[in-house]
């Protein structure tokens, strides 16, 4: 049997496994019908994925099948944000039929914004009494940022290049952004959206969890199966296990999507009993976190969860709970052989990837120097320089792995103070704001988780790049940000505390 069928047949039964534990948590937080309507375009878009054998008849069956239904902007945004993982984001170029090389390229992130978010921005910016975009802070940083790389593109050789470059910059960030911060008016849109995105990460644990304890990547022959080819694919281990890559097709991206989606998480929970199916989608995406064997996320899930107990009851005392079971964890595992080999994964303590850690701070020092002669506006071609030269990696490629020195490179200290500016406005207003909600309302519960999972991101893409998904995770995330913060204004506005627990409409 081919390995894309075994690969589908596996997928198929860990994922219906995986829904028939958390479909009540589904209908909770939506409805029958939508939580019917999501499996189908889950298994849907899979099974078509893994079984076409093309790409561009998959990309029209998609476009048939989401065109059609004519979903409203928030069931688009809840869409997108389920089916972008069911699909490796590899890459294939359209091409320019003797013309041009190619007019773009398209991947699975892209193409889900063309069919979704695009029809979707069209719509809400022909709603009347709309928010205009570039009203909020957060927005005009975005608008600077976005506006900047793109005149940026002007550097590149040639117009088509620059065309594309800020097509990209629509697609990839400013349709993203919009349609997250303006589609979502009421705490039930919110919801819906954040469930969507919480069930696509913990399908994608139960799979990253059965690729690390069987050695087997699924979603390679999926790859394949499609005629797209990415270095994604390979297969990395640490100390004889499998870094799992799920849907992603790197470890550090999968444990990246995992520790957002825990984080989001801990608002749909609250008020749940503490039951096993209830807790099942928490279990299953800690279960891709570790599968990833990546540090990075580890710490920005455990600063995420610091925060979240921080802002509410009993701060002090829970902390303190925390850090005795931590301690007593670590001190438990070190009485045993199997106990030190996952101590020596761990962060700070552990061992195993050292060598990463000197990379990183290679890349640091000079990427430093580089950045110091385009210090203002950056470089085009950065790469070619010495110093970047020199941390060229045994799979012939220079790993920027911190997001904010790749846009420093990129656009300058004017490109870094913009999109660093962003994260620490919506940090600051989503601290302020969750600050004078009441601590048992629902909007500050939420309000808390996504500070939490804002302030993890900002943490973890200090050790990765915008590679794959990482950026429309992060723009994602901003934006119910920004939609969140206009919901406590619409409904709290400035000097008027609520005083009771805030109903969920």
């Amino acid at each position: 049997m081919p390995e894309n069928l075994r690969a589908l047949i596996v997928v198929l039964i860990l994922g219906g496994a995986a829904w028939f534990a958390f479909q009540p948590s589904v209908e909770r937080a939506t409805s029958s019908k939508i939580a019917r309507q999501w499996r189908n375009l889950w298994f849907g878009c899979t099974l078509t994925a893994f079984t076409i054998g093309n790409f561009w008849l998959y990309a029209a069956i998609v476009a048939i099948v989401l065109l059609a239904r004519r979903l409203k902007p928030v069931d688009a945004l809840a869409a997108y944000c389920l089916l972008l993982f069911a699909v490796p984001a590899a890459n294939a170029d359209i091409p320019g039929f003797g013309l041009i090389n190619y007019f773009f390229t398209i991947n699975q992130p892209r193409l889900l914004a063309l069919l979704l978010l695009a029809p979707a921005a069209i719509t809400l910016a022909r709603q009347p009494g709309r928010v205009r975009m570039g009203s909020a802070l957060p927005d005009k940083l975005l608008l600077g940022y976005v506006l900047l790389a793109a005149v940026l593109q002007l550097r590149e050789s040639n117009v088509t290049s620059t065309l594309r470059g800020c097509f990209y910059l629509v697609t990839d960030v400013l349709l993203i952004y919009y349609v997250a911060s303006r589609a979502l008016q009421q705490l039930s849109d919110l919801r819906r959206v954040l469930q969507a995105y919480v069930m696509a990460i913990a399908l994608l644990g139960i799979l990253s969890v059965f690729e690390t304890l069987r050695g087997w990547n699924l979603y390679s022959a999926m790859t394949s199966t499609l005629g797209l080819g990415w270095g994604n694919t390979g297969y990395l281990s640490r100390e004889g296990l499998l870094r799992a890559n799920g849907s992603v097709g790197q470890a550090i991206v999968l444990g990246y999507v995992s520790a957002v989606g825990m984080g989001l998480w801990l608002y749909l929970q609250a008020g749940q009993r503490r039951t096993l199916r209830n807790l099942a989608p928490a279990l299953l995406m800690g279960g891709g976190l570790l599968a990833a064997l990546s540090r990075g996320p580890w710490v920005g899930a455990m600063a995420m969860v610091l925060i979240f107990v921080w802002t509410g009851r009993q701060r002090t005392q829970n902390i303190a709970k925390l850090g005795a079971a931590g301690i007593a964890g670590l001190g438990l595992l070190s009485l045993f052989g199997a106990g030190q080999k996952i101590l020596s994964f761990l962060p700070f303590i552990g061992t195993v990837g050292v060598e990463n850690v000197s990379y990183r701070q290679r890349l640091l020092d000079n990427a430093l120097i580089v950045i110091d002669r385009n210090l203002w506006l950056g470089s085009a071609d950065y790469l070619q320089t010495p110093e970047m030269q020199s941390m060229i990696q045994g799979q012939g490629i220079i790993d920027i792995v911190n997001t904010y020195i790749g846009v420093a490179l990129d656009y300058g200290i004017a490109g870094l103070a913009l999109f660093a500016g962003l994260f620490i406005v919506v940090l600051w207003q989503l601290w302020r704001t969750q600050a004078r909600l009441a601590m048992d309302s629902e909007l500050r519960t939420m309000g808390r988780s996504l500070l939490a999972t804002f302030f993890a991101i900002a943490l973890m893409i200090s050790s990765v790049s915008t590679i794959v998904v990482v950026a429309q995770v992060f723009w994602l995330v901003a934006g119910f940000a920004v939609a969140w913060l206009g919901l406590v204004a619409r409904k709290h506005p400035i000097g008027k505390t609520p005083a009771q627990p805030v109903s969920a409409e």
